[in-house]
């Protein structure tokens, strides 16, 4: 399994948002902006049960992370691997995220209807520019 440099860990810390691709049961692309976590050799993000999102990890694992430098597009990482999701630690990891992201210790559109999911992302494949020369 492919790991990321160290260059890209520390990139991945910053509070750029990524796109995350997933796929329809037709085949086509969805992708949408997601917030990014990578700690301790966890790398994903976090969503919403009942969002396309989720349907389509729940039919096809396959997705696709990148995330870019907003100050500098040929600055990015992008992780193509399989998803494995779960509500445990959903809740906690929107929390951080929010933290990270909005500088807020609580995620501020908590719907308490709403079942948050934490989506861990097993690289098959890490690209990179801009990085590591």
């Amino acid at each position: 399994m492919p790991e990321l440099t160290e260059k890209q860990r520390e990139f991945l810390q910053n509070p750029y948002v990524g796109v995350v691709t997933t796929l329809r049961a037709d085949g086509s692309a969805h992708s949408t902006v997601v917030w990014v976590t990578a700690e301790n050799g966890y790398l994903g993000f976090n969503t919403a049960r009942g969002r396309l999102k989720d349907k389509n990890l729940r039919d096809d694992p396959r997705v696709t992370l990148t995330v870019l430098d907003p100050a500098d597009a040929y600055r990015w990482v992008s992780i193509t691997g399989r998803a494995d999701v779960t509500e445990q630690g959903a809740d906690d990891e929107i929390d951080r995220l929010s933290k990270k992201y909005l500088g807020k210790d609580e995620y501020p559109w908590r719907d308490p209807a709403q079942q948050r999911l934490r989506v861990k992302i097993t690289p098959e494949k890490i690209e990179g520019h801009g990085l590591d020369d």
